[in-house]
């Protein structure tokens, strides 16, 4: 799917979050960032994917990380499902779908025999520098936070 890999620069942006706050990439620069992908807010798997993050906020903080989540909903369906698990990071609007695109994660996708186009589940790790450390395209719902921080694990030992 998504062409970018560990290596590359991560494709700029500039897109709303759940309350109309403007968030570009270069807001980050000087801290690493999690930034996930995922298909539609409040639905099993992606509600099962945010809320491992959230539910390990702190491990994320005390590496040194701050995490985005996109998806092409609107800011008042990403505004609802922030409020309603109490997510600690912002979730970004992306109706246009220009990060969504940016990141080449937008494409087919096969559920119950039925193909569709649609975000396909992908986590980028970006460093300080604006460039992108992992692509995690297989992503584990329910254990996305190790995922991750052993992948970081595996990076800096």
């Amino acid at each position: 799917m998504t062409t970018l890999e560990a290596g590359d620069k991560a494709p700029d942006f500039s897109v709303e979050d759940q309350d109309g706050n403007t968030v570009k990439l270069s807001d980050f620069k000087g801290k690493k960032l999690v930034l996930f992908f995922y298909p539609k807010a409040s639905t099993p798997g992606c509600t099962a994917e945010a809320c491992n993050l959230r539910d390990n906020w702190e491990r994320f903080q005390e590496k040194g990380y701050a995490i985005l989540g996109v998806s092409a909903d609107t800011q008042k369906k990403q505004s609802n499902f922030k409020n309603k698990y109490e997510f600690p990071f912002p979730l970004l609007a992306d109706e246009d779908k220009e990060v969504i695109q940016a990141y080449g994660v937008w494409g087919p996708k096969k559920f119950m025999g039925k193909e569709y186009d649609g975000i396909h589940r992908t986590t980028f790790i970006i460093d300080e520098e604006g460039k992108i450390e992992e692509v995690i395209k297989k992503v584990k719902t329910k254990a996305h936070t190790d995922q991750i921080l052993s992948e970081e694990n595996r990076i800096y030992k």
